[in-house]
């Protein structure tokens, strides 16, 4: 998360980033998904993919529609112009709810009564002074839906998100292994989590995607993780190109995978976390074997550590063994959780990210 602190003056003041700057116009493009996010995460033996990243980028899509906007804007004469979708130091949800497009909801993010929480949001910067509208006004009143549902308990206080905890960011930001309280929690959510947004009542007025380059894939839906786990690099730039998903790249991404077959209580995936014991990459590796763990008989992990612990030289993944083999190991043991569907306990000393 260090990037947040990175040019803070630029997200602060606008005009630390372009002196320039008289008038921000901000714009918003729906993409609330034809299926409710929260059925697929019932489906254990496949991955749940974030809505927005079953599609194409839409870093690139909406960019295109900010440029044709901001030539339109300077063939209207001495007008300059800057576009940004996610690609410069803009705080594009505060200054969408300055425009007045809605207000940051309690999950923090942004809620329109015409369109849900179901938005993507791009800022054009130029030098030519619009009448500026009015700000957008809270309407999240006494319900608290997004925060109860969150599965890691993200939210330390409406309008607080303690990044940390939420499953979005550990699957696709967090480069590292994940916290073992959290993988529990996570089920088969293998890029991304929908929940906060897909219990919002205000998506009752929301509408389908109409823009046809941001329609949803059929076969990121709800991909089985059997095939997931298979994946080498090759057939996972082929599957995600384009997609927001390619970015995170296939070793964090069969990290997620393999914490998802770990939760899947299938014991017909356990062939699929057995053959990522000798991945190249120690982070699938170490998940492989959490997820062994969670899908074998003790005996049968054993089995399998005397043939790949031996001769494993990751730290990491020598720690997985250990616990997989139920040793003692530090603080590691007592963050479990012991069942599917627990909630996590707060870390201590945490403070809100927001």
């Amino acid at each position: 998360m260090d990037w947040m602190e990175e040019r803070a003056d630029q997200r602060a003041r606008p005009t630390a980033l372009w002196p320039g700057l008289r008038s921000i116009l901000v714009l918003a493009m729906s993409y609330r998904p034809e299926q409710d996010p929260l059925a697929l995460v019932a489906q254990r033996e496949r991955g749940a993919v974030a809505a927005y990243a079953q599609r194409r980028d839409y870093h690139e899509v909406l960019k295109g529609k900010l440029k044709e906007l901001g030539g339109y804007l300077s063939a209207k004469g001495d007008v300059r112009v800057k576009v940004f979708c996610d690609t410069a130091p803009v705080m594009e949800k505060t200054l969408a709810e300055a425009a007045g497009l809605g207000w940051q909801g309690k999950h923090t993010v942004l809620i329109s009564r015409d369109h849900g929480n179901w938005l993507l949001l791009g800022a054009i910067y130029t030098s030519a002074e619009f009448e500026p509208d009015g700000p957008g006004r809270d309407h999240c009143g006494s319900c608290r839906a997004c925060l109860d549902v969150c599965p890691t308990d993200a939210f330390p206080a409406p309008y607080r998100l303690d990044a940390r905890r939420c499953i979005s960011y550990l699957t696709i930001e967090h480069a590292g292994p994940i916290p073992v309280a959290f993988r529990p929690a996570i089920g088969n959510r293998v890029f991304g989590c929908d929940d906060c947004l897909a219990v919002c009542p205000w998506n009752k007025f929301a509408r389908t995607a109409a823009e046809t380059r941001l329609a949803a894939r059929s076969d990121l839906a709800a991909p089985p993780l059997a095939d997931l786990a298979a994946l080498d690099d090759a057939a996972f730039r082929g599957l995600f190109a384009g997609t927001p998903v390619k970015r995170t790249g296939r070793d964090r991404f069969l990290r997620n995978v393999m914490i998802a077959v770990g939760n899947s209580g299938s014991p017909a995936l356990a062939e699929a976390a057995v053959a990522r014991l000798t991945d190249a990459s120690p982070l699938v590796r170490g998940m492989a074997v959490w997820a062994c763990g969670r899908l074998l008989e003790p005996a049968a992990v054993r089995t399998l550590h005397r043939r790949h612990g031996p001769g494993e030289a990751d730290l990491h993944v020598r720690d997985e063994w250990r616990t997989a083999l139920g040793l003692a190991h530090g603080d590691l043991g007592s963050k479990h959780v012991a069942h599917d569907g627990a909630r996590c306990s707060p870390l201590p000393g945490g403070r809100g990210l927001g």
